[in-house]
């Protein structure tokens, strides 16, 4: 339903307000509504310069600097704020400046004042407006208007988290806020028929981060529905609990809608989630911030088994490893992109090994980056640029793989370096390479050098897996690789040779990828 200022001056907690200013523009819409109380014009742009929000103040920040007020309602006027309403009182504005007045007029804000003496509160205005852009006219519902009752009521409670919490206990619902990696931020918690960590694995499950409208999953019983929201440009996840089942789907939805727009009006930022934190300072390489903020994370740096990085990922399917093989694991993620922490003790390496296999199963389309057996948060910090600096580079130089450990990416850093330094290092191995360019003719060279780097980098030295990636015989592969030693001079599968044959290989082909 359409809102604009001029239905607004209906309700009855708009009975004393008056037009000042911008009167020709009453028809302007409102979809929010918000309490500004900065002190500066770029705080008030900052938290209240929303589109179409209409704009409750006293000034009170700003009430000795009439130039101030100028200049922030023309800032609120070129970021589309639907109007302004001023309550004048002793601790803002008694009355505003003739200057102040014009200024609205003569930019097309439209500026309504409530007088002295005769202003109430904001809940009042903040209630029914918020009531009118939901509602409409035709909406009486006890959960709705006792949960708007507390949670715009500013003057009962001091900050957002007391005031759902009255909410959810006057209405027998229960809230949790969940970071985009399902770290819980903050909850109310009013029964205890079902955890969090229930909820949880079935959201992960029902890949919620993909749905932009409130779903509901039965959690053992209990109904609970779930949806997105942004906070500060940040994706979170609410999930609410109607402990008797009371509410339709409907009425939850509304109350989510509700709970979010108290959110802003609050001006509410979650605390900081710190296990998602503490992964992305070490993918930044800040060492220093994660070990500032490890026990707030609660991560035991003697326990950091392994790290990873999976592109293309179902998060639900990783979520149902996680689940099934108990791991103790720690996660950030990116569009469909995951990056990880596995926590365990230092015999457990094979239960890294396995969970890395089991991920790939998911698609053909899914690329898997781990280093395992590191040495706490300064190995895992090297581990995770190591992945950083070659991901991009080695898939090309190993194509038939889908999982790559550390040796693989070290190989290839091993490479990037190489190339970008040129000089003798990187002549002296594709030297090794110069043999098939002057023993053979061009085609024949080609097709050697096909076959050795199959046999060295794709197949682990099997001559079968070699003929299969090439859809040529074994037999074929055989003569070659003999024709290989004779053109080399060497045994190529020697344990002096395969080192440095392997790298000027790796960096022939990463050089072909990228010229």
């Amino acid at each position: 339903m359409k809102v604009t200022i001029n239905d607004c001056l209906k309700l009855d907690s708009f009975a004393k307000a008056k037009f000042l200013a911008g009167q020709k523009n009453g028809e302007n819409r409102i979809t929010s509504i918000s309490v500004m109380d900065a002190g500066t014009t770029q705080d008030a742009v900052k938290y209240n310069g929303v589109l179409n929000q209409l704009v409750l103040t006293s000034f009170a920040g700003m009430r000795s600097d009439v130039l101030v007020q100028k200049r922030t309602i023309a800032e609120l006027v070129r970021r589309g704020v639907a109007g302004l309403v001023v309550f004048c009182n002793t601790k803002g504005v008694s009355i505003l400046d003739n200057s102040v007045i014009a200024t609205a007029e003569e930019l097309g804000m439209p500026l309504l004042a409530v007088p002295y003496r005769e202003a109430s509160d904001y809940s009042d205005m903040l209630k029914e407006v918020t009531e009118k852009i939901l509602f409409g006219n035709n909406f009486d519902n006890r959960l709705i208007n006792n949960t708007i009752y507390h949670l715009l009521n500013f003057e009962k409670y001091s900050n957002f988290q007391t005031a759902i919490r009255e909410a959810a206990i006057n209405n027998n619902f229960q809230v949790v806020l969940l970071s985009e990696e399902f770290n819980p931020v903050f909850s109310v918690e009013t029964k205890k028929d079902a955890t969090i960590a229930d909820a949880v694995k079935l959201g992960r499950e029902r890949e919620l981060g993909k749905s932009q409208v409130y779903q509901l999953i039965d959690v053992n019983g209990v109904l609970t529905y779930w949806g997105i929201l942004q906070i500060n440009k940040e994706n979170y996840f609410l999930f609410i609990v109607d402990n008797e089942d009371n509410y339709s789907s409907e009425e939850i939805t509304k109350l989510a809608e509700i709970i979010e727009i108290a959110m802003a009006m609050w001006k509410f930022t979650p605390d900081r989630d710190a296990k998602s934190e503490f992964i992305k300072t070490l993918i930044r390489g800040n060492v220093g911030l994660a070990y500032s903020i490890k026990d707030e994370a609660a991560v035991d740096p003697a326990r950091i088994l392994s790290i990873f990085y999976a592109k293309n990922i179902d998060m639900a399917y990783a979520g149902k490893i996680v689940d099934e093989d108990g791991l103790d694991v720690l996660t950030y993620e990116e569009d469909e992109d995951i990056y990880g922490i596995i926590f365990a003790d230092s015999q457990d390496k094979e239960i890294a090994s396995s969970f890395y296999e089991r991920l790939k199963e998911t698609g053909n389309g899914i690329r898997v980056f781990h280093c395992t057996g590191l040495d706490g948060i300064e190995g895992a910090g090297d581990a995770f640029r190591l992945i950083n600096e070659t991901w991009t580079f080695v898939e090309s130089v190993f194509p038939y793989k889908r999982v790559f450990t550390k040796y693989e990416l070290a190989l290839v850093s091993n490479c990037i370096q190489l190339k970008s330094q040129g000089g003798y290092l990187r002549k002296n191995y594709m030297d090794l390479l110069e043999p098939f360019k002057r023993e053979t003719t061009k085609n024949k060279a080609r097709q050697l050098l096909e076959t050795l780097e199959t046999f060295v980098l794709d197949a682990g030295m099997n001559g079968q897996k070699t003929a299969k990636f090439l859809g040529v015989h074994v037999n074929t592969v055989q003569y070659r690789l003999k024709r290989i030693n004779e053109v080399l001079g060497a045994e190529i599968t020697g344990n002096r040779v395969i080192p440095g044959l392997t790298m000027a290989l790796a960096l022939k082909r990463l050089e072909e990828v990228t010229q």
